[in-house]
């Protein structure tokens, strides 16, 4: 990874992000992350290789540690945040959809959170799942595995099928993809 700091201006292989110390941290970024103008990374942030934060997300690691795996993407206008109890973790391969808010809790491998959803402090999505969209998640639930789970406050509603599965694979490689060509072309 090449960058610059610059009043707290990053360019990250080309494109200019906004990274921010807080206290003794400042966010660590892996190889081949795109990290979109406009977005904001604050503190006690990791984020993983071929993951991707896209344009106005916030992500504020100044309670608790952030971590966030390799090939994830955070899609436009997502909140990420925590509390000391509840630091907020993603392991590899998550997609969290357009104006999404996570707020100290775990999303475990290859789940995807739907547009709009909101998972609360001490929630824990199983891998694989799928949180649809505008869907609340209270505090502490647990999404099991390979569910879909929706409404407000959300319920698991079925199984996820094969085809179902693909389907979140073909997000986080289109994402994987989307965010090495814009690297590429945002300058």
């Amino acid at each position: 990874m090449s960058e610059m700091l610059y009043y707290g201006k990053v360019y990250v292989e080309g494109a200019l992000a906004m990274l921010y110390r807080y206290n003794d941290f400042y966010p660590e970024i892996g190889n081949e992350v795109f990290i979109a103008p406009g977005a904001h990374v604050i503190g006690d942030v990791k984020i993983g290789d071929e993951s991707s934060v896209w344009f106005n997300t916030v992500i504020r690691g100044d309670e608790a540690p952030i971590r966030i795996g390799k090939r994830c993407n955070v899609q436009d206008n997502s909140t990420l945040h925590l509390y000391d109890e509840y630091p907020l973790t993603l392991e590899d391969e998550v997609s969290i959809g357009h104006n999404v808010i996570l707020h100290g809790c775990t999303v475990r491998s290859r789940a995807l959170i739907g547009m709009g959803a909101v998972v609360l402090d001490g929630a824990e999505i199983g891998e694989s799942a799928f949180v649809a969209a505008n869907t609340l998640v209270p505090p502490g639930k647990k999404v099991p595995p390979r569910t879909m789970f929706m409404g407000n406050p959300g319920k698991v509603v079925r199984e996820l099928t094969d085809k179902d599965l693909e389907m979140i694979q073909i997000t986080i490689d289109t994402y994987i993809q989307k965010g090495k060509e814009f690297r590429k072309q945002i300058k």
